[in-house]
């Protein structure tokens, strides 16, 4: 099996090159490639406790997790470079659009990602417990609530497929609703 894990950092770097993200702090902000490799760090922690996992799908997709959904790359660019399981992974993890509410639209990646295998599902809990971290300085107390909650329904979907993700997101998911989001 081929690593691809050089090849895929070096793509989303290129593709999230010029995004960045918001911090707790106005006016700061900080690029979209630190979200990317705190996704990855996790998936890296939960192979420790998951040998099981294929590590090359369970990293390849935490690195290209939001590449479909946030950059101009193609499903054909990505299944050319890194085959078609790693294409399925990354497309459930993307976001259908058409779909017609943000509701709705979890609920149909949630569905995709059962669908695939165990490390699809583990990308996302690793990219939720990196989400909950101290949100934007804009963000309403009723969309903080909102976000909590969408992480309880990862939660509950997703949770079976790693006691220590489930473990280590059900902890952030606690220090959210006191307003302590951590990293």
């Amino acid at each position: 099996m081929p690593d691809h894990l050089q090849p895929a950092w070096l793509l989303a770097a290129h593709h999230h090159e010029n995004q960045r993200y918001p911090t707790p702090v106005e006016g700061v902000t900080l690029p979209y490639l630190t979200h990317i490799g705190g996704v990855l760090i996790e998936a890296q922690q939960a192979l420790h406790h998951h040998p099981e996992f294929d590590a090359n799908l369970l990293l390849c997709c935490a690195i290209l997790h939001d590449t479909l959904e946030d950059t101009d790359l193609s499903a054909d660019e990505v299944r050319t470079t890194f085959g078609p399981v790693i294409l399925a992974g990354v497309q459930a993890l993307t976001k259908d659009e058409s779909l017609p509410s943000k509701r709705a639209q979890m609920e149909g990646s949630l569905h995709r990602i059962l669908a695939e295998a165990p490390e699809i599902a583990a990308v996302k809990l690793c990219d939720r417990i990196n989400n909950l971290c101290p949100p934007p300085y804009y963000w309403t107390a009723e969309k903080k609530v909102a976000y909590r909650e969408e992480a309880q329904i990862i939660l509950r979907q997703l949770g079976h497929v790693s006691t220590y993700l489930s473990q280590r997101l059900a902890d952030k998911i606690a220090a959210y609703g006191k307003g302590e989001g951590t990293n």
